[in-house]
């Protein structure tokens, strides 16, 4: 009987984490609705609601498999943060920043990488990848002052990380090329402080504040590289600034599937605008647009799966470390950041003034759009060096 229950276990079917998290999702998915306006109002996702987040595996969907990790693979881990970021845009941004923190900490030396998962993978680790603060060298390690911008996720983190400009004497130390050069800072939360800044347009449940160290002396061993070998086996770990537009191209992917969503509920309510002289489901100018912001939508996710397959294809091939795949990453993020904040605009403006409000998701989804648009990853000026890459391009085939 016990030989025939032990082959009867090896026998069973191994579960899939990343389908056991979008399950999770789905059951967390009416409660994350309906906090919406509570999420925003405390400019912070509720205590609660991170708990269960961790309990479904988000801090550890990138977390490698020898340190209790999920290690998802990169395209399901864009799946998980493009479905949160369908219910709730805080919360979207929120998983994104989960997913990058994992991949940007797992740089870190071995020790300090034990030190920050010392609790186990389900560790919230948040940071500004802005060189807000200097270290200056001292014998004992440096001594750190700053004040880091847009920290997202502070309100909830374990670990913080800041980038700072290396001093000696007061003075800039010469890096690569000749720019300052910069180091990463981890500390535990506690030895922060959050200062309350995040009074803003959009994605106003992230917490995303400013974080401050004022003359801290850190230990050497809190310090890591930005720019070293990886240091953790796995694609996940091979180049981490050409995965990071991605994350970016997921979120406003899910914002704008959500905002085409809430348009369609509204439609199917039967609401009929004021002078209208039919019902918006019935109104073929209603209908046009529809039709041409669905293609727009359709067009975002398939131009987003393509990307996001081409770079894993390079990651499980050893060639993701590529300054060319960052450019063709970044203009995969241009490009849907601003296609998707004209669907959420086309779609506002569809819905009439019944979207002004407060409690209308539109507009919530709206404004969240437009903030995430603001980003580094997805100015348009980025487009200057995909003109760049297709002239050198073009003169190489040509040759």
């Amino acid at each position: 009987m016990q030989l025939h229950e032990k082959n009867k276990s090896h026998s069973a079917p191994l579960r899939d984490p990343h389908q056991d998290m979008l399950v999770g999702i789905r059951e967390l998915a009416p409660e994350i609705k309906a906090r919406a306006a509570e999420i925003e109002a405390a400019r912070r996702i509720p205590p609660d609601l991170v708990e269960r987040l961790r309990s479904i595996g988000l801090f550890r969907m990138f977390v490698p498999h020898s340190h209790g990790g999920l290690e998802l693979e990169f395209p399901a881990g864009l799946e998980v943060i493009k479905t949160l970021a369908r219910l709730d845009g805080s919360i979207g941004w929120i998983a994104a920043v989960a997913g990058v923190s994992s991949l940007f900490v797992a740089a870190s030396p071995p020790e300090l990488y034990k030190r920050v998962y010392q609790d186990g993978p389900d560790t919230a680790i948040c940071g500004s990848s802005q060189p807000g603060g200097t270290a200056e060298r001292v014998a004992d390690g440096y001594r750190v002052k700053g004040r880091w911008p847009f920290a997202s996720g502070c309100m909830h983190a374990d670990w913080i990380g800041g980038i700072c400009i290396v001093t000696e004497n007061g003075k800039p130390v010469p890096g690569p090329q000749g720019k300052p050069l910069l180091r990463a800072v981890m500390l535990p939360a506690r030895d922060w402080e959050i200062e309350d800044t995040w009074h803003v347009a959009g994605l106003e449940g992230t917490g995303s504040h400013h974080v401050t160290l004022r003359e801290t002396l850190v230990p050497e061993a809190n310090f890591f590289d930005l720019d070293v070998a990886p240091r953790q086996s796995g694609p996940l770990y091979r180049a981490l600034r050409q995965l990071l537009p991605l994350v970016h191209g997921a979120f406003v992917v899910g914002m704008a599937e959500s905002t085409v969503d809430e348009l369609l509920a509204l439609a199917n309510t039967g609401r009929q605008q004021l002078y209208a002289a039919v019902p918006m489901r019935e109104s073929e100018i209603f209908q046009y647009e529809l039709g041409r912001i669905s293609a727009e939508l359709g067009a975002a996710q398939a131009f987003h799966e393509v990307q996001a397959a081409s770079h894993w294809r390079h990651a499980l091939a050893g060639t993701l470390n590529d300054e060319d795949l960052v450019v063709e990453g970044t203009r995969s993020a241009t490009w849907l950041a601003t296609t998707c904040v004209g669907i959420a605009d086309a779609c506002f403006s569809l819905a009439g003034s019944s979207a002004v409000y407060d409690s209308s998701p539109l507009q919530r989804r709206l404004r969240d759009l437009h903030v995430a648009a603001q980003h580094a990853h997805a100015q348009q000026r980025q487009y200057v060096d995909v003109g760049k890459l297709a002239l050198r391009r073009s003169t190489e085939h040509a040759g």
